[in-house]
């Protein structure tokens, strides 16, 4: 039954995958096991970038704002945020093993976002909190990735929560009068 299992999820596989995870003849022989593994580690830690386009001036002003370093997430996860030295407003986000090199991307909702379209992962920076996506997958990688200043956000989100969108609005007492004479008027 193992056998099957393992043919089963070997056969899944794409061959360009198998092939980057076997050693080479020589490599296993010349210089063992050991340095087989430890060419593997080397290469899953390094960033492996597509060349960077350069980006417009909207997209350096959003890098500038990106908030970089380590943030823990739920469910024990953590995500490393760091800036590019070799492409301006570039960032390297890693979860695990896995390193996406992301860029801004402008909103409308004002929310910071880097995206890595060759990877298929978004990193999303909400006042509160930041979450990793994954739009080929599609769905989230790690969640309620909160660092100091978002912690704090959150629990005066908590105490003073906002508006729900479902609330009704009161208009402000200019626009309630002019609403009053409109109405006075018809």
């Amino acid at each position: 039954m193992k056998a099957l299992i393992t043919l089963v999820l070997v056969a899944a596989l794409p061959v360009s995958l198998l092939a980057q995870n076997l050693p080479s003849r020589k490599t296993h022989f010349a210089h063992g096991k050991q340095a087989a593994s430890a060419k593997t580690a080397v290469a899953a830690a390094t960033p492996v970038a597509a060349p960077a386009a350069p980006l417009s001036p909207a997209e350096l002003a959003l890098a500038e704002r990106v908030q970089v370093g380590h943030v823990p997430c739920e469910l024990g996860a953590s995500v490393s945020v760091e800036a590019d030295p070799k492409a301006a407003g570039y960032f390297h986000v890693r979860l695990g093993k896995e390193i996406f090199h992301m860029a801004p991307v402008v909103t409308s909702t004002g929310a910071m976002r880097l995206e890595d379209q060759h990877a298929g992962a978004v990193w999303l920076q909400l006042a509160n909190k930041s979450m990793l996506m994954s739009t080929k997958l599609g769905k989230r990688l790690a969640d309620a990735c909160m660092n100091t200043s978002q912690v704090a956000v959150a629990a005066a989100m908590e105490k003073n929560p906002p508006p729900s969108l479902l609330d009704p609005v009161t208009p402000p007492p200019a626009m309630r009068n002019a609403l009053a004479l409109q109405d006075a008027a018809e």
